[in-house]
């Protein structure tokens, strides 16, 4: 008969693993967390930091004046309904369903006449549509 008492192994507990998962779930939380400062309601627009300026070589550039005129490739449009803008943007672009329409609208300019462009643009099958700014260093030294 054994009659030494036994020695239990004391529990052992092993906090590398669980190290391990509280860093993983810690990057994944800074890495998927936004950072916003949500304050009043301040638009500037159109100004904007870009890389570099994409020169496409099928494009068409429409201008919209602050008050709500049209050129397209500097050629000024006669009215401003979209049955009008979409024939002179299907002429410009020739056809072509590749060309990127790039509108430049004065800041000023309604939203309305930047929409009636693209949906004139719509219409026609123009689906490349990009928007023109300058840049923020630009636009404060004016």
């Amino acid at each position: 008969m054994n009659f030494r008492p036994h020695l239990r192994a004391e529990p052992e507990i092993n906090l590398i693993p669980f190290i391990d998962v509280l860093l993983v779930v810690l990057i994944f939380l800074m890495l998927s967390t936004t950072y916003s400062k949500f304050t009043e309601l301040q638009v500037r627009l159109p100004t904007a930091d870009a890389e570099q300026q994409r020169d496409h070589p099928k494009e068409v550039i429409v201008s919209i004046s602050s008050d709500g005129r049209y050129m397209i490739n500097k050629n000024r449009v006669d009215g401003r309904g979209i049955e009008v803008l979409g024939s002179a943007l299907a002429f410009a672009a020739k056809a072509d369903k590749g060309t990127v329409i790039v509108i430049s609208a004065d800041a000023n300019a309604t939203h309305q006449a930047v929409i009636t462009v693209m949906e004139a643009a719509r219409r026609q099958g123009l689906t490349q549509i990009t928007f023109a700014t300058q840049s923020t260093a630009l636009a404060g030294a004016k």
